[in-house]
């Protein structure tokens, strides 16, 4: 079953080049170039799955997503050109499913949105009992694959799916060190080729978010030129 795309984007190049390459990868996509029409659109025949951008004429991308949410659960992906930490955090309390930030690989962004596609019919056949749930729990800390929800002592932590599949791949083999080129593996897939560094913006990433909730948070260790490690309980 092919499944729908919708991408909002007042940049009309990037609405043609994306296009282009979901297309030949056999999905169906429907492009808007502001939110007011996508809103309206969206209601009346939802996707499968939406990219958002952030900064748009007539309705931002954070409204839409808002009066979004309030009708579907559609999984969203937020593109935006500011690296804004300010706005990645409003975009998931709204209900943003992840974030990318522009200039982004349009593989980059296919996997995203196959692994968003993948949690969420994984979400569905567990809802209706065809599969159980995975849950990882870990001391204080508990992922919940199907729900992509993550706690640590009772609190969420709300991550992207990048995010979350990083602390999965540290969290199921505890005290074993994980190089960046696996944890590259584990969030991104196999061939998808992305810096080092980003690796390391993202653990500093998560390690704010968890020490937000709780300020002694020290799980994800650094071992200098070698990797991280979840730290053992």
């Amino acid at each position: 079953m092919k499944h729908t795309i919708a991408l909002v984007d007042d940049d009309r190049n990037i609405l043609t080049s994306v296009s282009m390459t979901l297309e030949q990868e056999g999905f169906d996509v429907r492009t808007f170039t502001d939110g007011e029409s996508a809103l309206q659109a969206l209601l009346a025949k939802p996707a499968d799955l939406a990219v958002l951008d952030i900064k748009m004429p007539r309705m931002d991308g954070m409204e839409l997503l808002q009066k979004l949410r309030a009708r579907s659960a559609m999984p969203v992906i937020f593109l935006t050109s500011k690296d804004d930490e300010l706005d990645e955090l409003m975009g998931l309390r709204l209900g943003a499913d992840d974030y990318i930030t522009k200039p982004f690989s349009q593989r980059l962004l296919l996997e995203r949105i196959r692994a968003l596609l993948r949690r969420n019919e994984a979400s569905k056949a567990e809802g209706s009992g065809a599969a159980p749930a995975s849950v990882l729990t870990r001391g204080n800390l508990t992922l919940d694959e199907t729900k992509h929800q993550c706690l640590w002592k009772g609190k969420d932590i709300q991550l992207t799916v990048t995010e979350f599949l990083l602390v999965k791949a540290l969290a199921q083999r505890p005290g074993m060190v994980k190089s960046r080129d696996q944890l590259i593996d584990a969030a991104y897939g196999e061939n998808v080729y992305v810096d080092d560094r980003t690796i390391d913006s993202h653990v500093k990433r998560l390690r704010k978010k968890f020490r937000n909730e709780d300020g002694e948070f020290d799980q994800i260790e650094t071992l200098y030129g070698i990797g991280y490690r979840y730290k053992e309980a």
